[in-house]
């Protein structure tokens, strides 16, 4: 069966991962992590790939975005994939990919769900024990989303700024948000609507993403399609 398109619906978030290898860390110091960010924010700014957040961890990469055209997350991902993973081998005297295949992405219902995807994305370090508090993990957007630094990578979309008027109100809304816990199916929906690649959001947004999508937005019915009992045509005259 031939490989579905990446899914793209035109001015719509995307959530992406990208996970190491089983055994293998892609990021094992504060050099690599630099180099990765820095790569990004180049590779994001020449193909207008609008960054919302963003999580580096040693096995895994998320990231919330909002490419301007069809193919812009791909050369995003492609350019960042060759600088980094050349350097990490050069530097770590080793050879091959880093990553277990390609990147997975999906389209979301911002709506609904890209202030659910920004938490998920920034605690997820927390989730993986490696930190106690999002603020604690110097490699995600958190910090910058509650004002603790400022983040040149991060163009924070409508929604964000949505929740309020000034940098101080939105930063505060936004803790207030991180501080309520997490519903585990909300994040299992999330990842899984990413890994599989099919959109996220409700019947009326999947609705109107397939009308608008270059590909369709959600898997086919299971099972062999029903047979259709055709009517004869009408006995001439």
């Amino acid at each position: 069966m031939a490989r579905l398109a990446r899914l793209y619906v035109s001015g719509q978030p995307q959530h992406v991962i990208l996970r190491a290898l089983d055994g293998q860390d892609a990021f094992v110091d504060e050099q690599d992590y630099t180099l990765f960010i820095d790569t990004l924010k180049a590779a994001a700014r020449e193909h207008h790939v609008a960054v919302h957040a963003w999580v580096l961890m040693p096995h895994c990469v998320q990231l919330l975005v909002t490419p301007s055209d069809e193919t812009g997350l791909s050369k995003v991902m492609q350019a960042v994939g060759r600088r980094y993973v050349a350097y990490f081998n050069r530097r770590h005297a080793r050879q091959g990919t880093l990553w277990q295949g390609r990147f997975r992405a999906t389209v979301i219902d911002g709506r609904q769900y890209l202030l659910l995807a920004v938490r998920v994305v920034e605690s997820a370090p927390v989730r993986n024990h490696l930190a106690i508090a999002p603020e604690d993990y110097r490699w995600s957007s958190y910090r910058h989303h509650v004002g603790l630094t400022v983040d040149s990578l991060i163009t924070d979309h409508a929604l964000f700024w949505a929740l309020g008027n000034t940098p101080f109100e939105r930063q505060r809304a936004y803790r207030e948000m991180c501080n309520e816990p997490l519903a585990e199916q909300d994040v299992n929906a999330l990842m899984q609507a990413t890994l599989k690649g099919w959109v996220l959001g409700d019947a009326a947004y999947r609705e109107w993403a397939s009308r608008m999508a270059n590909r369709r937005v959600s898997p086919l019915p299971r099972g062999r399609p029903r047979k259709v009992r055709l009517e004869s045509p009408p006995q001439m005259a």
